[in-house]
């Protein structure tokens, strides 16, 4: 891997897990938008899966006086059954289709999430109450859906491992990574809860709105590659 494309490889691992730390989620479809050009689809799944470990570990542990056990296991229950089976496909899947299909995820996620009606909040009391509702709603959501993915995590680890596709080279690439992936997901943390939600929701789906349509066209003929 030469400079540039190390570069581009730590650069989308440090926005992947400051968008992680800041909100919880979307590590993977931050970095998949990036990582799909430069490094193959089963190394791209392989990190996104140990740095999932490490970005909804730290979580869960910032997290740990709210986490709600009891209604997160339900949805870890129905997240695992389907990991194996996909792991499977991954291996025999064209790359070419991989990167359509996940820039065409992108693309409809990304559209969606930008042109949807934002409601505005109900005055139901002081600016204080609203304020710690708001803190309260954020932590409670996470404090489910972040043990969730870290078993997703887990059981896509164990599958990969078991079907032989974690190699020396993509250890060495999560190695490297992690300095920044680390970095960046203490920067969400600490800046969680100061900047604009509404800003940083745009920002984000623009960003993978932009890693959408370049994933896209990287699958066309005319395509410059």
């Amino acid at each position: 891997m030469d400079v540039f494309v190390f570069t581009v490889f730590a650069l989308a691992a440090l926005v992947g897990g400051f968008v992680s730390g800041f909100s919880g989620f979307a590590m993977g479809l931050v970095v998949s938008g990036v990582w799909l050009h430069i490094i193959t689809p089963m190394q791209t799944a392989t990190l996104i899966a140990g740095y999932g470990l490490l970005t909804q570990g730290y979580g869960i542990y910032k997290l740990r006086h709210v986490l709600d056990l009891r209604k997160a296991w339900p949805l870890a229950l129905g997240t695992v059954i389907g990991i194996p089976i996909g792991v499977g496909i991954l291996a025999y899947l064209n790359p070419v289709y991989l990167r359509l299909g996940v820039g065409v995820l992108l693309l409809i996620y990304a559209i969606y999430g930008l042109t949807r009606p934002v409601f505005a909040p109900m005055k139901i009391g002081t600016g204080t109450d609203i304020a710690i509702g708001i803190s309260n709603g954020m932590l409670g959501g996470r404090a489910v859906f972040q043990p969730v993915l870290f078993v997703a995590f887990v059981v896509i680890s164990l599958s990969q491992a078991a079907a032989g596709t974690i190699t020396k080279e993509t250890l060495m690439l999560y190695a490297l990574g992690v300095p920044f992936m680390a970095a960046g997901l203490w920067s969400g943390f600490k800046l969680f809860g100061t900047i604009d939600d509404e800003t940083f929701r745009k920002a984000v789906l623009a960003l993978l709105l932009f890693a959408g349509v370049s994933l896209v066209v990287s699958t066309l003929p005319f395509s410059f590659r």
